[in-house]
């Protein structure tokens, strides 16, 4: 007589996988979404992408629920989808410029000034930038995640950090000159 009550007829319990995925999603997918805006620019675009790489996850739940990490895994494939996704806006850009169309920039200056600085980064350094100061990984796990040494991510984390203070230094003063 201890136990739950039983479930009315009809009803199915959802397996507990489900349930731990369910949480797991939950727990992680703004902290994701943030990330990925900062390294895209675009909220919607991030959104889909780590939608994605979460509907890739749970298709193997049953073997990264295993994993030491399996956050590390949805924010890899979040990140490889957003490279490529990357490459191709960039391939579609080139070819609305030789047609003579523009994209405008976001809507506040100030967004479109770190945009633009992040922008002109180096992919593995604006990884490393967003990664260390939006999700707040320390350079271990940014190594771990780009399986290379921490001295590289110190390496990378310090270039990034100088070309996007002379970015921003010499679009604020771009902005005085005008």
């Amino acid at each position: 007589m201890g136990g739950p009550p039983p479930e009315p007829p009809g009803t199915t319990v959802p397996p507990p996988a489900e349930l731990v995925f369910d949480d797991f999603y939950h727990a992680h997918f703004r902290g994701l979404v943030v990330q990925l805006t900062a390294y895209t620019g675009d909220r919607g675009q991030a959104q889909d992408l780590v939608q994605e790489a979460f509907c890739r996850a749970y298709t193997r739940w049953d073997r990264l629920a295993r994993y030491e990490d399996p956050l590390a895994w949805v924010r890899r494939v979040a990140w490889n989808l957003a490279h490529n996704r990357w490459r191709r806006l960039r391939t579609a850009q080139a070819w609305l410029l030789r047609q003579r169309e523009t994209h405008v920039a976001g809507p506040s200056p100030d967004r479109v000034a770190v945009d633009a600085a992040l922008a002109q980064l180096p992919p593995k350094q604006r990884r490393a930038v967003v990664l260390h100061y939006l999700a707040d990984l320390s350079i271990a796990e940014i190594a771990a995640q780009e399986r290379v040494a921490e001295g590289t991510v110190k390496s990378w984390l310090h270039r990034g950090r100088a070309a996007l203070a002379t970015h921003l230094r010499d679009t604020n003063e771009e902005v005085r000159d005008v």
